[in-house]
């Protein structure tokens, strides 16, 4: 007997969608562990693993692209625009080359984070498309003006195509999307008790001065590390494998360990906004500090989110890079909102895609 197929594509930009799809992908794993998950990303395969724990087809395409970014906060709008024009060029035969593969592999079901061929790549197969994220890329390329209205117009014909959209909290409207359903915060969970992760880091600092340093996959280029001299008696962790050796310094470089695996030891983390980040960390109730990213559509409804949902404090790229950091010496500020958000985006979205294979 055939085993039941997901095929889920993944925008390719940066790690956060990847990671928080791939979330997902775990909990329809776990509930169902018949199905058979084929993720479609650029994203590498040992991210994947760090949150889908049993077997999967690992398919390394891209058929968008998100914004070609230096770093997690420098974009080059120029040569994105080039690339979105080729996309739109080729997209007759990349929807056939993923037409081809969907039929062969008998794919029963597609979910995509959020790449916008993905509901046209579904109608030529005959397969449903369901979308799961918080924005689409039409909101941010609108965003930008000129040439890019033409592009926006073009994904939104695109999105159209999907039957359904498991809309994430932090979101923008998407009202290109026919078929909206809400759903909760999505996203990973630590996978190791707090006392053992302080003793395997040898973290041995309270909570309040221990901070998590998270920028996404890309990082950023001129993190100003100089400034943790200012705070000898704190500790600080990072992923960035390029950051100097400090004494109050860890940098993670074991592929296992992920950045909410750290979350709960930690009493604030330093972060762009990202819905991953800000999903996980609210989740689990871990203050947030976030500089703000005014080009980039998304980060007003996450900046949003936070403000009403998780202690938080909000800073500016020059407090940022070029202050001394004395914002970690003020309060954070408490969620605007008193009642909770809900955290069942994975259960939700991973029932109804094994209601849908079992019916």
């Amino acid at each position: 007997m055939k085993r039941p197929t997901i095929y889920i594509a993944i925008t390719n930009h940066g790690f956060g969608h990847a990671t928080r799809t791939a979330a997902v992908a775990a909990t329809i794993q776990k509930l169902c562990s018949e199905v058979l998950i084929i993720m479609t990303t650029t994203a590498p395969r040992w991210l994947l693993e760090c949150y889908i724990e049993g077997d999967f087809i690992h398919r390394p395409r891209a058929y968008d692209l998100g914004v070609v970014q230096a770093d997690s906060l420098t974009m080059d709008k120029q040569a994105t625009l080039e690339k979105l024009r080729e996309i739109r060029k080729n997209q007759n035969s990349i929807i056939a080359s993923e037409v081809n593969f969907i039929r062969q592999n008998r794919v029963n079901l597609i979910l995509a984070d959020i790449p916008f061929l993905a509901g046209k790549i579904a109608k030529a197969a005959d397969v449903p498309c369901w979308a799961i994220s918080n924005f689409g890329w039409n909101l941010i390329y609108r965003d930008w003006g000129g040439e890019f209205v033409e592009i926006a117009n073009w994904i939104d014909e695109c999105y159209s195509q999907c039957d359904r959209l498991f809309r994430l909290p932090f979101h923008e409207p998407m009202s290109a999307f026919p078929n909206i359903t809400d759903v909760g915060l999505t996203g990973g969970s630590p996978r190791y008790p707090s006392d053992k992760m302080k003793a395997v880091w040898g973290i041995d600092t309270p909570p309040e001065r221990t901070i998590l340093l998270t920028f996404g996959g890309l990082g950023l280029q001129a993190i100003p590390y100089h400034n943790l001299t200012n705070f000898p008696h704190w500790q600080f962790i990072t992923f960035d494998k390029s950051a100097p050796d400090l004494p109050n310094l860890i940098k993670i470089n074991d592929p296992q360990c992920r950045p909410v695996d750290f979350m709960p030891i930690c009493g604030r983390i330093i972060s762009k906004p990202g819905f991953g980040t800000f999903s996980e960390a609210t989740k689990l109730g871990t203050p947030i500090i976030s500089v703000t990213r005014d080009t980039f559509a998304e980060a007003a409804f996450l900046l949003e989110g936070i403000a009403n949902y998780n202690q938080h404090q909000i800073i500016t790229p020059r407090e940022f890079f070029d202050g001394n950091w004395d914002f970690l010496h003020q309060p954070v500020t408490p969620p605007r909102k008193s009642e909770p958000i809900a955290k069942d985006g994975n259960e939700i979205i991973a029932h109804a895609a094994i209601a849908y294979l079992q019916r």
